[in-house]
C-alpha cells in the first residue's frame, strides 16, 4: 500500500499539512524527532527519525511514494543534513519529493539561508527524484516575534517591502501538491501573500490587531550586528541578512503559487491579524 510521508509533523507547518491530508482520507506516516508528540490523526502512524540519522530516515521513508520534505532546523550543518535526507529518499525508492524551500532561493541571495535552500534544490535535481519546490516567503504568522519586549521591530530593512505569507496558505498548497503530485512534477511555486508590505505597515497592522503599540526602527548594518552580538556567527548573519534582503527588494515580488494551488486568494496581513474590536 502506498502512502505519503509528512516530515516535520510536530512543527507548525508539518502539523498543518498532516491535518489536511488526514481530512482528505489518505494514508500517511508522520515523521519527526519526537513521534510521541505527533497528533493522533485518522489514517496516520508516527515514527521518530532525525535528519542526522540516515538509517532512521531510510527506515522512516521505506515504502513511501510521495514525501513532504520540510527543511531541517537552522544551523551550520543544515545543508549536510538535507543532502543526507535526499540520499535516504533516493535509496528508499521515493517517487516524488515536495521540498519546502524559500522564496528567491539562489546561490547569490542576500539572505544567507536562501543560499542553502538553493543548494538543496540542486541536490534534489541531481538525485533524479521527481520533485516539486515550494518557495515560501517569510511567515506572516511570525511577524509579532520580530519585535522586542518594547514592541519595536529593529533591523536594516530600510523602506523595503516583503510579501509575507500565512502558514495556513502554505499548508493548503502543500497538501494540494501531495494529493496530486503527478500534476506538479518539476514545478516551482512562489508562495507569497497578496501584496508586499513595509515593516512600518506591519507594525501598524499588529498595533490595530492587538492593542499593543508596535513600531519599526531602521537600524544601520553596524547597529544590527552590534544588537545581535553574542549569538553564533551563522545565526547573526541569517538574522541581519533577512532585513538586508528586504531592503534590497529581493522579497517583495508577489507570486501566484497560493491561488494557483488552493483556488483562492492568498491571505492578507489584515486577514491574518484582523483589527481588534471593542
Amino acid at each position: 500500500m502506498s502512502f505519503i510521508v509528512t516530515t516535520g509533523a510536530t512543527g507548525r507547518l508539518g502539523s498543518r499539512v498532516a491535518a489536511r491530508l488526514a481530512g482528505a482520507g489518505v494514508e500517511q506516516r508522520l515523521v519527526s524527532r519526537h513521534a510521541d508528540r505527533a497528533a493522533s490523526l485518522e489514517g496516520a502512524t508516527a515514527v521518530s527519525a532525525d535528519y542526522g540519522d540516515p538509517v532512521a530516515v531510510r527506515r522512516a521513508l521505506d515504502g513511501a511514494t510521495t514525501v513532504l520534505f520540510v527543511s531541517a532546523k537552522e544551523g551550520p550543518e543544515r545543508l549536510d543534513r538535507h543532502r543526507a535526507f535526499v540520499d535516504a529518499a533516493r535509496d528508499a525508492g521515493v517517487t516524488h519529493l515536495v521540498y519546502v524551500s524559500f522564496y528567491g532561493a539562489a546561490p547569490d541571495a542576500t539572505f544567507t539561508l536562501a543560499r542553502d535552500h538553493w543548494a538543496t534544490e540542486q541536490y534534489i535535481r541531481d538525485s533524479g527524484i521527481p520533485f516539486t519546490f515550494l518557495r515560501d516567503n517569510l511567515y506572516a504568522d511570525f511577524l509579532p516575534y520580530l519585535a522586542g519586549d518594547d514592541g519595536v521591530i529593529r533591523g536594516p530593512a530600510g523602506r523595503g517591502r516583503v510579501s509575507v505569507v500565512a502558514q495556513d496558505d502554505i499548508a493548503e498548497g502543500a497538501a494540494a501538491v501531495l494529493l496530486r503530485p503527478e500534476d506538479h512534477e518539476g514545478a516551482t511555486y512562489d508562495l507569497t501573500g497578496p501584496r508586499a508590505v513595509t515593516l512600518d505597515e506591519v507594525a501598524a497592522v499588529l498595533t490595530r490587531a492587538t492593542g499593543r503599540v508596535f513600531s519599526y526602527h531602521e537600524e544601520t548594518v553596524e547597529e544590527a550586528y552590534a544588537s545581535r552580538s553574542g549569538a553564533p556567527g551563522w545565526q547573526v548573519e541569517a538574522w541581519v541578512s533577512t532585513y538586508l534582503a528586504i531592503a534590497a527588494g529581493e522579497l517583495e515580488e508577489v507570486g501566484d503559487g497560493v491561488p494557483a494551488l488552493t483556488g483562492h486568494p492568498a491571505t492578507s496581513l489584515e486577514g491574518l491579524f484582523p483589527r481588534r474590536t471593542g
